[in-house]
């Protein structure tokens, strides 16, 4: 069975567990960062339910040509491996630059105690990312913010 495989088969029985439409489809399939320790680390934050958002560069949407996230969309939560581990659907998407993230917004992704650790954080993601995918951090770029719920875990 592929990696594709797998994920397939655990978005039916998502489907088919909760009720949902057959029809829907999932809006990304994903891990969180880009090193395998905070990949795996963020998403035990979720599945423990301390982490019910996150935060991404809206340049990386525009430069891989995706969608950004809105209120409905479901998505595959997979640890480094590629292993599907939930599905959460997005409840809110807030788009602010980087310097306006207030600590009333950053704590629900859990992972950090204040403003600074998280601004901290997020200005090293963003730059390495940004290396790897054609954008310069600042601090006025735009962060497209989105609160989740997990609407499934298996």
């Amino acid at each position: 069975m592929t990696n594709n495989d797998v994920v397939e088969a655990y978005w039916q029985r998502f489907l088919r567990e909760t009720g949902r439409d057959p029809a829907q489809r999932y809006a990304e399939c994903f891990h969180f960062d880009i090193t395998e320790q905070w990949a795996n680390a963020l998403l035990e934050l979720v599945l423990a339910g301390k982490k019910r958002a996150t935060a991404s560069s809206l340049y990386y949407f525009e430069n891989n040509g995706l969608p950004q996230p809105k209120p409905g969309d479901c998505a595959i939560v997979t640890d480094w491996a590629g292993t599907p581990r939930c599905v959460i659907e997005t409840t809110a998407v807030t788009v602010l630059p980087f310097r306006e993230v207030t600590w009333d917004i950053c704590r629900r992704e859990g992972e950090d105690d204040n403003l600074e650790s998280w601004q901290q954080g997020h200005v090293r993601f963003f730059s390495a990312e940004g290396e790897s995918e054609g954008y310069t951090f600042t601090w006025d770029m735009p962060v497209v913010f989105e609160d989740f719920a997990v609407v499934y875990q298996s």
